[in-house]
């Protein structure tokens, strides 16, 4: 792993190295789908008494969690509706197609690249699973613009991370910013209905992923700091608010990236805060956005196991921001 960049089959070689999970074979009915995909939603731990950050019993439980609520069919079942010509435009027309597909091809790797450091043999599968989950959604994206005709740039080679902690702290910090805004954004989609419902049936189960995505990384990092020395967990921390203040950085400005041609090409990598008019044709203020998505936020996690930590710092600058924001129409 000497050179620093990999093609797209190296990078798919990698994960599956991990984690190859078991999917059907033939393509399962209705009613096995939807039992799938309530048993992702809803998990409660059989251990009794408190999950204590770093005891074995939280190890084992935040990674049962994540391996009982895996999804074998949704989303890799899909069925991409026929879109009405506005629709398709509307979809087309979004600015964040080839920015999504390179942050899930980013993060596929960092996640499987920091797995294959993880001694713990429960934590380095739980990792590894939710790299080939990650790999899933760049497929489902993939296969979006496909069946819409959206055109993408060619993805530049992936680059292998120096640092793996250091990569899967920035990329599930930043998968906790995205999923925030994401969930309140989707819900505003789903009101809208400037979609089909189909469509929006077709990434609901893409939307509860991220959110065990998260779930999974919060307790891991309670997890993992609780495992340190208190000399290293000192660095750490420093390492954590490093990754918060490069996450802060990043979104403030224009990401400039290199397709496979060498071409430079710009992109906006804050859409998930700017995306409401993207996906409503009504005007909806800052206020009332900030507090659909911390009701979203809440609504996803709450058929988890309440014992296991939830991703805190979005929703705590959210809900200090609103405490300064009027209630109106202001952007």
């Amino acid at each position: 792993m000497s050179d620093p960049t990999f093609d797209t089959f190296a990078v798919e070689r990698l994960i599956q190295g991990f984690t190859a999970p078991t999917l059907p074979q033939r393509r399962p009915d209705r009613e096995t789908v939807d039992v799938a995909d309530r048993r992702a939603r809803q998990w409660t731990s059989e251990v009794t008494g408190p999950l204590k950050p770093g005891s074995d019993a939280h190890r084992r439980e935040m990674c049962r969690m994540f391996r009982e609520t895996f999804n074998p069919y949704r989303p890799s079942v899909l069925e991409w509706p026929t879109l009405e010509p506005d629709a398709l435009q509307r979809i087309v027309s979004l600015p964040i197609w080839d920015i999504a597909v390179h942050t899930e091809g980013k993060a596929r790797l960092r996640m499987a690249a920091y797995a294959a450091t993880v001694d713990e043999p429960d934590v380095r599968a739980a990792i590894a699973l939710n790299a080939w989950e990650e790999n899933r959604h760049k497929e489902v994206l993939s296969r979006l613009v496909a069946a819409y005709g959206i055109p993408l740039l060619s993805e530049a080679p992936y680059v292998f991370p120096k640092d793996t902690e250091w990569a899967y702290l920035v990329t599930g910090y930043s998968e906790c910013i995205d999923s925030f805004f994401a969930f309140g954004l989707f819900e505003v989609a789903q009101r809208s209905g400037l979609f089909p419902p189909e469509l929006i049936d077709t990434f609901e189960p893409v939307m509860q992923e991220e959110c065990r995505h998260i779930l999974l990384f919060a307790n891991w990092v309670a997890w993992h700091r609780a495992q340190l020395p208190w000399w290293r967990r000192i660095g750490f921390q420093l390492k954590v608010a490093a990754a918060w203040v490069y996450l802060g950085w990043e979104r403030t400005r224009l990401v400039r990236t290199l397709d496979a041609d060498g071409n430079e090409h710009t992109h906006d990598n804050n859409f998930t805060v700017k995306g409401a008019q993207a996906v409503s044709a009504v005007d909806i203020s800052a206020r009332e956005l900030l507090t659909l998505c911390l009701a979203e936020n809440e609504r996803r996690f709450s058929g988890y196991d309440p014992r296991l930590l939830r991703p805190q710092t979005m929703p705590r600058l959210v809900r200090i921001a609103l405490r300064f924001m009027r209630a109106g129409r202001s952007k």
